[in-house]
């Protein structure tokens, strides 16, 4: 019942910066964490970040530093900044949202960095 819709994806030069942007269609279930995963040819997806309902932020450490995650809760919004971006960062990112019974996937966003 709960729909994603990411946005904010594209290409960057090494060294720039993306702001990802994913908000929740309805407000009628409860969400408790929302996060950003992605994935990378030929890999499995991971978790990027995560927020919990609380502000509770965590990271990769592969992102640490360099993303950050945040959330406007009236919204159901959550956001991804990434700066300092690296090739190894290019992948499919996709948001999530946790309910009390279940998890919600957004479509996926393509990031491509380019050094």
């Amino acid at each position: 019942q709960v729909q994603l819709r990411g946005s904010g994806g594209g290409s960057v030069q090494a060294g720039g910066s993306l702001r990802l942007s994913c908000a929740a269609s309805t407000t009628r279930f409860s969400i408790n964490n929302m996060g950003w995963y992605r994935q990378a040819p030929g890999n499995q997806r991971v978790l990027v970040a995560a927020i919990s309902s609380g502000g509770i932020t965590t990271y990769a450490d592969s992102v640490q530093g360099r993303f950050t995650i945040s959330r406007a809760y009236a919204e159901n919004t959550v956001y991804l900044q990434m700066n300092r971006l690296k090739p190894e960062d290019t992948a499919v990112y996709y948001c999530v949202a946790d309910g009390d019974t279940s998890r919600y996937w957004g479509q996926g966003t393509q990031v491509t960095v380019s050094s």
